[in-house]
């Protein structure tokens, strides 16, 4: 496990090299201007001086190799740059919005997990049942319907037709002090559909797993014994079953961090997902690339940490990627 650490950890230094990089690249190569970004409608009547001296305060008017250059040494030194749309240090503003994010996407990730994995044992029990029919005919709609439009379907029924639920934000409108209560009601319907986005792989996954485990042998056996069908199914086909599954936490991580950039950009739920957004929008260059590099090193994180629960789980996968 120390030597697959060690050498996924190696082959990130690069990975995050060459990623911001691109990210800088990109934005230079883009149409949009950041100083007309930063300025707003200021610079239809700024100076060309003005407007010369304002994109070397942002840095912007660097060649591309020499610009990345800067930003990487000094963030090799935790200098991420100061934010030209937020108009404070990279550092603060990801430092005041990141553990949002990972709120609500550790919720929506429990919830699909749980919901998931319950709606797959069911439907594997009896293959071809109306459970069965059921979960999978909604796994297969969820799997084709876009986050932002199941948010503002969810939007328009639990809190414009139903009032039950709020639309979006962190608090409620004119409140003062951030309550427990109030983020956890605001994060409701924000989490139900960025799990509603996961869930269709779990509850497929879940239904083959298990759904070939009831057909080995020790399960077999089991019942053979005369053991409870209860016990042959948690204890015997559940465990075999969810091997698959955790291969998933590898690749659910890029579709968790896309979904969790439009949902919080539907909902406004104050994360790092809506930062990007506007990070991309006003051609932020250091904000931009810290937030790239940030999901970058989340995705790789994800793929190690499944692959170590994949060898832990079943020692014949081993710790050899």
């Amino acid at each position: 496990m120390a030597r697959m650490a060690g050498r996924r950890t190696l082959f990130a230094v690069p990975v995050l090299g060459v990623v911001t990089f691109a990210v800088f690249a990109l934005a230079q190569a883009s149409p949009f201007d950041p100083v007309q970004a930063y300025a707003g409608s200021a610079a239809l009547n700024a100076s060309e001086e003005n407007l010369a001296q304002l994109r070397a305060n942002l840095g912007v008017d660097q060649a591309l190799v020499p610009h990345w250059w800067h930003w990487l040494t000094s963030a090799l030194h935790g200098d991420l740059g100061r934010s030209a749309v937020m108009r404070q240090p990279v550092v603060d503003v990801i430092g005041e919005r990141i553990g949002w994010s990972v709120l609500l996407a550790s919720v929506a990730f429990a919830m699909a997990l749980v919901g998931g994995t319950v709606l797959g044992v069911l439907a594997a029990r009896r293959p071809g049942g109306l459970v069965d029919k059921a979960a999978t005919s909604a796994a297969y709609v969820l799997e084709a319907a876009p986050p932002f439009w199941l948010g503002l379907l969810v939007i328009w029924l639990f809190s414009l037709e139903l009032g039950v639920l709020p639309a979006g934000g962190l608090t409620d409108a004119g409140a003062g002090v951030v309550t427990v209560r109030q983020v956890l009601s605001h994060l409701v319907l924000p989490a139900a559909v960025l799990a509603a986005t996961q869930l269709p792989w779990f509850i497929l996954y879940v239904r083959q797993g298990v759904g070939d485990a009831l057909d080995e042998e020790p399960v077999r056996g089991a019942r053979a014994r005369g053991l409870p069908e209860r016990t042959v199914l948690l204890g015997h086909a559940l465990r075999t079953g969810l091997l698959p599954v955790l291969t998933l936490i590898g690749p659910r991580v890029p579709e968790m961090i896309t979904g969790t950039v439009l949902v919080e950009t539907v909902f406004s739920w104050p994360g790092i997902g809506a930062t990007t957004v506007q990070a991309a929008t006003s051609v932020d260059f250091p904000l931009l690339a810290a937030l790239t590099a940030l999901a970058t090193a989340a995705v790789l994180f994800g793929n190690l940490v499944s692959d170590l629960l994949s060898g832990l789980a079943d020692p014949r996968v081993g710790f050899d990627g």
